[in-house]
């Protein structure tokens, strides 16, 4: 005859802690086994290394606060490594999600995917901004939804932007002595993002062509949170291809936001699509121009 095995009310309770606490790490678990396979689907269809640099928001764990990521050195690190292991002659096909971040990673990381012996694929589902664009002047070629953006890459200075600091030195009256040296440094910034990108830029178009677009993307013509979307990108000369595929959206899908809040956005699925073959209608200012 079994035994009762009894619990008292303290034991459950400390039962039930140990699991809340266990749950997220192993859900955590899950979801990067889930993105270590769907890397590994994409890389063996492109034939090509898959390196993915995607920024959500991210909670802290225990206190739970969202903590929003942006291109680091530790971010860097980890691209280089994954290019340097790349043989020679093999593709690599980076996808971006990001708002940007240090000129200084973003250059080391554009700097070494134009330097890869083999075909590059930037690869914007929905926006690679500021640094993130950076990086997408490095690839051969540049695959963005057909309303994705990518961004300027004019400098800033802590909160403002090099190029505003630049005008405000130039106004009439006088200035102090901080403004003036961040205006110096500011004309500084602006001139090396400006090279750099026509450098990368040379690659793909004439020189002269090259720096006119280099001019227009760091220089602060634009807000640096103007989205750049395909018609714009086409006539700056970059190498587009609009239509993301399935695979790369679907990857997307594995980098949810922090759990624990309601989301903003929730939709009814509408009919299911027609059976028959059809065709993707694309607008024409947005098809890929004949080479």
């Amino acid at each position: 005859m079994l035994a009762a095995v009894a619990f008292d009310p303290f034991s459950l309770l400390w039962l039930f802690f140990v699991f809340s606490s266990l749950q997220p790490a192993l859900q955590r678990q899950f979801l990067l086994a889930q993105r270590r396979h769907a890397l590994g689907v994409i890389s063996s269809e492109r034939q090509a290394t898959v390196i993915t640099l995607i920024h959500r928001q991210e909670s802290m764990s225990l206190l739970g606060f969202p903590l929003v990521r942006y291109i680091d050195i530790d971010d860097s690190e980890g691209i280089l490594r994954a290019i340097r292991e790349t043989p020679a002659g093999r593709g690599i096909e980076i996808i971006l999600h990001t708002p940007g971040g240090l000129v200084l990673a973003a250059q080391q990381i554009a700097a070494a995917l134009a330097d890869h012996d083999g075909r590059v694929t930037a690869v914007v589902p929905h926006y690679a901004m500021s640094g993130g664009t950076l990086i997408a002047l490095a690839a051969d070629e540049i695959v963005l939804d057909a309303h994705a953006a990518l961004g300027p890459v004019d400098p800033q200075l802590g909160q403002y932007p090099a190029a505003s600091l630049v005008e405000v030195a130039k106004m009439p009256g006088d200035h102090d002595d901080q403004t003036l040296i961040m205006a110096d440094v500011g004309l500084k910034a602006i001139a090396q993002v400006e090279k750099f990108t026509a450098r990368l830029l040379e690659r793909r178009m004439p020189a002269e062509r090259a720096r006119e677009s280099a001019h227009l993307m760091a220089s602060g013509v634009w807000t640096h949170d103007h989205p750049l979307q395909p018609p714009e990108l086409e006539s700056l000369g970059l190498p587009i291809h609009v239509g993301v595929p399935i695979v790369e959206r679907e990857l997307m899908t594995l980098y949810p936001q922090p759990r624990g809040r309601t989301p903003a956005v929730e939709y009814a699925p509408g009919p299911p699509a027609p059976t028959f073959p059809s065709r993707r209608v694309v607008p024409r200012s947005l098809r890929r121009r004949a080479s």
